[in-house]
């Protein structure tokens, strides 16, 4: 199974960030995971559930009527170590088609969206999204996801020596194999603090600050003890070398912001116009033929 062209951020809070019984259900969930073979930080769990999700997600705007979202939230979740301790990342399939949705009402008008699906679907799958946020208001989704390429403001939760390179497998025609940044969120939290100190007193405001300050808002809502993870996604299959060891965007951003910070615009502007120019490339191949 191949993963789409997209990115992800994911965020995996510890069992006890979970109220019973959805404590003891991923609790369970984990340890059946576990049989299968010792989650490691290592591990690359990801893949195989994604291509899968896609698949699904195809199969549902295809059927008649088409399904814009599941009738029932996933039962599935990404398991990770932590420390030793085990992190849940719930799929959440239903809530982020829900968020999606919502995300396109915002961002085109209604003659565009009924060119897709049908008036009647759309409405009914907004009203059992604000059902559903009326009964479960605390709860949120534990994925963002972007397609063709990754929001220059995800790089900055993270430092290259965070970077993890799953290679592919021997024979595999999936492609150079998979690349991983994750990080406590602890330090996700601080490195957005101090981004945004160095960018509100360096630049205009715009859409980076207001992107970090959004990612800020998401990451405040979870468990201190949490993880996040950007995984690349299918995106690595698109990167202008073939080694994801050499990708090395996140080592631009942090050159680009600690540059802003010490007052070296020139640095900062080369910084910035690496990590854009490498990105174009691959948004590119979404109108590709």
């Amino acid at each position: 199974m191949v993963a789409p062209y997209a990115a992800y951020l994911r965020v995996y809070e510890p069992l006890a960030a979970f109220p019973e019984p959805e404590r003891a259900r991923w609790a369970a969930y984990a340890a059946t995971q576990a049989a299968g073979g010792p989650a490691s930080p290592e591990a690359s769990p990801t893949v195989e559930p994604t291509a899968r999700e896609h698949r699904s997600g195809l199969e549902n705007l295809l059927a008649t009527p088409p399904v814009v979202a599941p009738a029932h939230e996933s039962e599935e979740a990404y398991v990770q170590l932590l420390d030793g301790v085990t992190v849940v990342c719930p799929r959440q399939t239903r809530l982020r088609c829900w968020t999606a949705l919502a995300q396109l009402r915002r961002e085109y008008p209604p003659t565009v969206l009924d060119a897709f699906w049908p008036r009647v679907v759309l409405d009914q799958a907004h009203v059992d999204h604000e059902r559903w946020k009326a009964d479960h208001p605390d709860v949120h989704p534990h994925i963002h996801s972007s397609t063709w390429h990754v929001p220059v403001r995800w790089f900055v939760l993270f430092t290259p020596d965070e970077r993890v390179v799953v290679p592919a497998a021997e024979g595999s025609s999936a492609g150079p194999g998979e690349l991983y940044y994750r990080t406590p969120m602890v330090q996700a939290r601080r490195r957005i603090a101090r981004a945004l100190k160095v960018l509100r007193e360096t630049i205009e405001d715009g859409a980076l600050i207001t992107g970090l300050e959004s990612v800020g808002r998401w990451l405040e809502e979870f468990h201190p003890r949490a993880m996040v993870e950007l995984d690349y996604g299918g995106l690595v299959r698109l990167l202008s070398t073939e080694d994801p060891s050499e990708e090395n965007s996140v080592g631009d951003v942090v050159e680009g912001i600690a540059a802003l910070g010490s007052g070296d615009g020139a640095r900062a502007s080369a910084a910035y116009r690496r990590i854009t120019e490498r990105w174009q490339s691959v948004r590119a191949l979404e109108h590709a033929s």
